[in-house]
């Protein structure tokens, strides 16, 4: 506690140097709660040595009303006489008695005419102690001595000529009894005033140093700095609150120590709160339940003070270093506010929260800062609370804040009394902000609205504010929900309002896309959509929303073309607004539809419109899924490491915003960088969301596929992969593109020698893709089946690098050339072929890719073969005279898994995937 604390030190050294010499004074330590004061105090005797004399006392609150107790503390460690009487004959010669008495005797007299005279005989006890040794008179928290000792005190200030003595005393600053006029009487005959800054950034770093000088993090210091405002005790608290494991240097180890409330300092500071004046404590209640940077002049209303009442308590609680300084009315921390309202009782706290609301009410105040108090008590009672926190919900909603909106919904419901359409209104709001947070609270209070409303059109209302499941498994209580709210609608009575139809097509969505795991209901939903005719009507909400469930349905099936589905969903784009907040529409659907498709350009433009606008009623479920579909772009342009920005940014959002379409794109991505580090973590955040439907089971099983083949579990891969694909085609999935388990599940085959099932794969895929018509997912299929027929396969690879020309994807088409400059292995077309590879994915960010392309363009003049090691060419040799992995470890003495790894080795070198491709690239020797 003595950091930077050299100034004042070298002045007490001064004095008391001047006071061996006969010079006596007065130095006052001053300085706001936690500053030292007490500590800095209790250690000045040890610089004072053992020549001193040293008298000590403690003020203390409670005892301020003890007659002469400061003075007391302090002569009780003079040496008594003989008899011990003290010095009888000056207290016997003040009170004109011929009988000795005691200093305590004359302490505890009342008599007002004796008081001088007990002055006089004190200061001559101290005179006499001085004459021998110097005496240093420490009185801790001046302000809170009693009356008769500060009279003694301001005496003995006034009367030090000729004393050995040095007095220090503290004072804290911001105390009301600081302005008491015997202590400021005390305090002005101070030659020095000692006031303690508070401590630098390099002090806390000292302060905050262990045990064992190993110096604490930056990014600590920093924090912990900043939040206490170099005050030791705030200091010393936070850390110990923190423990002594060390802190990830993250953004969020400023706001964890922003959010501290260590019990021992909210109670020292609720200690100090308690004994202050009433305007004081009654405007720091303020600023805790009006919170920082409110009005001056609300918070004095709230207070009960005037302007100079006002300005007097927050001076005196700035000086106490609990307000900050400045313009704006804060507390310095978080843990004042806490302390503040720890004086409360419940009831005091219901009383202040609710005058706040009437004030801000009044005031015409925002909502928000109205909702808070409303939020705070239990009985509102008030006619116009259900209206203002309904508008703060609104309010909320629109900022993108669901989780506030539903927290101020579920107070307006608590009071709200009535069962009746007012009530169902308000479930239906509180249902739409908890969609995302809760989404069985949301399809119960949907329930509960239904079953207040009259009306087949209010109940398909109500049935509507069911967020679609957009590839989610629906639950049976929904599914009927809305069944039972379609049949309503189209029942007696039902057709009689204008927006019936238009009802009834988006209760008709929702239903269809229920059924989006089954295949019947998917070939009966491509039917509908063949039936509305060649430009099917999306010119109104209701048709965009059941076209884009009838797109899907197609585009998952596979029964669409990708032209068709390109045509139809850029017309829903074109006429749907750019807007942010779509994560609980069936938007989605089309940007799912389209990228399967190719059609980029479209979603790109509407993605750029998209920034430019407000981001009203955007949650973080909304920017999950816009940056899914921004990083989906940049892939298909060729972007892949900005793409991977993009799904690092999301993956640091909760896993509560991450829908399916959001993981299913995202792990497209993750799909094509092929990077195990980005799969894992894809497959941690996607394994939190339960129930899981069948797009995010299939996403999880081609993820922990790829993790498994990176680790060597090949044969676990592939099974996966097999029973993946069953179950995808079960449900009528047949679209590998949206979910590539197809091209995986081939390149495994391959690997694990398994040929013909490989090649069988091949030709379901490349028959397919021909089908579906997109010039990725057809370049693909017939570089697979070019890459696995060996030298038969070239005009595939030739067919498969004309077709992907036309594709935006660049990644794959320099895949599909380095194969092809590989399989062709010299000559002049193969070198042109694998420098184009090189440039297209060194242009890309692909550097794997561009350095295998690189490879190849180094191995045209040379025999394949030379790039392996003698015992890598030897396992190869084997293998090409047909010895299993086992043999040649017999037949060489060494382990398996040795083979293996030589194995894997030359697959990588060669640019081959399997046993097949390996004998193909051997000499013919």
């Amino acid at each position: 506690m003595l950091l930077e604390r050299e100034d004042a030190l070298a002045r007490f050294r001064a004095a008391l140097d001047a006071a061996q010499r006969g010079v006596p004074s007065l130095l006052l330590i001053t300085g706001p709660l936690g500053s030292g004061r007490s500590e800095l105090l209790r250690r000045l005797p040890e610089l004072a040595g053992d020549d001193a004399r040293v008298l000590r006392a403690s003020a203390a609150w409670r005892e301020r009303d003890y007659a002469f107790g400061v003075a007391r503390q302090l002569f009780d460690r003079l040496p008594a006489t003989a008899d011990g009487t003290g010095h009888p004959g000056c207290l016997a010669d003040a009170e004109h008695s011929s009988r000795p008495m005691g200093i305590d005797h004359h302490l505890d007299t009342p008599d007002p005419a004796v008081s001088e005279a007990v002055l006089q005989a004190a200061h001559a006890l101290l005179a006499d102690a001085a004459r021998s040794r110097l005496l240093l008179i420490l009185v801790d928290d001046l302000q809170w001595a009693d009356a008769p000792s500060l009279r003694w005190l301001a005496h003995l200030a006034r009367r030090l000529h000729g004393l050995r003595a040095l007095l220090v005393y503290t004072l804290a600053d911001g105390d009301h009894r600081a302005r008491h006029p015997l202590v400021r009487e005390v305090a002005g005959a101070a030659r020095a005033v000692l006031r303690l800054p508070p401590l630098s950034r390099d002090a806390t770093r000292a302060l905050l140093t262990g045990p064992h000088g190993r110096p604490p993090q930056d990014a600590l210091v920093r924090a912990l700095h900043d939040a206490s405002g170099g005050n030791p005790l705030f200091l010393t608290a936070f850390r110990s609150a923190l423990g002594p494991s060390p802190l990830p240097n993250t953004p969020e180890l400023a706001l964890t120590v922003r959010k501290l409330s260590p019990p021992a300092l909210r109670d020292r500071i609720a200690g100090h709160l308690r004994i202050q004046s009433e305007p004081a404590r009654g405007v720091a209640n303020a600023v805790a339940a009006l919170g920082d940077h409110s009005d001056p002049a609300l918070l004095a209303q709230l207070a009960g003070v005037d302007e100079i009442g006002f300005s007097g308590a927050r001076r005196a609680l700035v000086e106490a270093g609990l307000l900050a300084r400045g313009r704006d009315v804060r507390f310095v921390h978080g843990v004042v506010r806490d302390a503040a309202d720890s004086l409360l009782t419940l009831s005091e706290r219901e009383r202040s929260h609710n005058a706040a609301a009437d004030l801000l009410y009044r005031c015409g105040r925002p909502t928000e800062q109205v909702a808070a108090h409303l939020l705070a008590v239990v009985h509102p009672g008030r006619p116009w609370s259900e209206t203002v926190l309904r508008a703060a919900a609104l309010n909320a909603q629109r900022a993108g804040r669901p989780a506030d909106a539903a927290r101020y919904l579920r107070r307006a419901l608590l009071h709200h009394r009535t069962q009746d359409d007012s009530r169902a209104r308000l479930l239906m709001d509180l249902a739409t902000a908890e969609r995302a947070l809760a989404p069985d609270a949301c399809e119960r209070h949907v329930s509960q609205a239904v079953a207040l409303l009259g009306t087949p059109r209010d109940r398909a209302v109500a049935a509507l504010h069911l967020p679609p499941n957009l590839l989610a498994a629906p639950t049976p209580s929904a599914v009927e929900l809305l069944r039972r709210a379609a049949a309503a609608l189209d029942g007696p009575g039902g057709e009689e309002e204008e927006s019936a139809g238009d009802l009834a097509l988006r209760l008709e969505a929702r239903l269809r896309h229920a059924g989006h795991e089954n295949p019947v209901e998917l070939a009966a939903s491509v039917a509908r959509l063949r039936g509305m005719g060649p430009t099917p009507p999306v010119d109104t909400v209701a048709e965009r929303e059941l076209v884009s469930v009838l797109l899907c349905a197609g585009a998952l099936s596979g029964r669409l073309g990708a032209e068709e589905v390109s045509r139809t969903g850029n017309r829903i784009l074109e006429r749907e607004p750019a807007t942010a907040a779509h994560a609980h529409t069936t938007l989605p659907l089309v940007m799912i539809a389209l990228f399967v498709a190719e059609s980029v350009r479209g979603v790109a433009c509407w993605l750029s419109s998209e920034q430019r606008t407000r981001r009203l009623y955007s949650t973080g479920a909304d920017d999950v899924l816009l940056t899914a579909e921004r990083a989906f772009v940049l892939m298909a342009q060729g972007r892949p490491a900005a793409a991977r920005e993009h799904v690092e940014r999301a993956l640091t959002r909760e896993a509560d915003a991450w829908s399916e379409p959001a993981a299913l794109l995202h792990a497209s991505v993750a799909f094509e960088l092929r990077d195990q580090d980005l799969s894992e973590r894809l497959l941690d955040r996607t394994r939190e969301r339960r129930p899981a439907g069948l797009a995010l089971t299939a996403t999880r099983e081609i993820l922990r596929a790829g993790v498994d083949t990176q680790r060597g579990l090949g044969r676990e891969a592939l099974d996966g992969l097999l029973a993946c694909g069953r179950r995808l085609e079960t449900a009528g999935w047949c679209n590998s593109a949206l979910l590539p388990w197809r091209p995986y599940a081939i390149g495994l085959h391959q690997r694990l020698g398994e040929s013909e099932a490989a090649l069988r794969l091949a030709e379901e895929e490349l028959g397919w893709a021909r089908d579906w018509g997109a010039p990725t997912a057809l370049g693909r299929a017939l570089r697979l089946k070019g890459w696995l027929l060996q030298g038969d396969g070239i005009d595939l690879l030739r067919e498969a690098v004309a077709v992907l020309r036309t594709s935006p994807y660049e990644v794959e088409l320099a895949r599909t050339l380095v194969v092809l400059g590989r399989r062709l292995r010299s000559g002049s077309e193969a070198e042109a072929v694998l420098r184009e590879a090189a440039r297209i994915a060194a242009t890309c960010g692909v550097p794997w890719l561009a350095e295998r392309a690189e490879h190849g363009l180094g191995s045209a003049s040379t025999p394949p073969t030379a790039a392996l090691t003698p015992s890598e060419r030897r396992v190869a040799l084997l293998v090409g005279r047909g010895l299993t992995n086992q043999a040649i470890a017999t037949e060489l003495g060494v382990s398996s898994r040795a083979v293996e790894k030589h194995l894997t080795s030359a697959y990588r070198k060669l640019g081959v995937s399997g046993r097949r491709e390996l004998v193909n690239a051997l000499p013919a020797r």
